[in-house]
């Protein structure tokens, strides 16, 4: 057990000195994507989605960034349609006011 959690915190000190900016941009995205499910999860029947939404289309693309930056292409794919689906809610929110 002691082997795998120290090759799980050298693996995290590599990804950090190979690219601190992605490393630095994947952590805040994941911060805020907790944030808006704790949030979500908190203000249930009645989330404040006029502030959620805007912070989980901008955590999406930070996200999406970050899978360029790495080449994934499936999770790059992912984020790029997440923001894409939260953006027309948006859109389609505001305009229902």
């Amino acid at each position: 057990m002691s082997e795998i959690l120290t090759n799980i915190i050298n693996w995290i000190r590599n990804d950090y000195k190979i690219y601190p900016l992605r490393f630095i941009v994947e952590v805040t995205a994941w911060v805020l994507s907790i944030g808006c499910a704790i949030t979500m999860a908190i203000t249930v029947p009645s989330p404040p989605l006029i502030i959620l939404y805007p912070i989980f289309i901008i955590q999406c693309c930070m996200y999406g960034w970050a899978c360029f930056s790495r080449r994934s292409f499936g999770m790059l794919a992912n984020y790029c349609l997440l923001v894409t689906i939260d953006s027309v809610g948006l859109f389609r929110m505001l305009n229902n006011l």
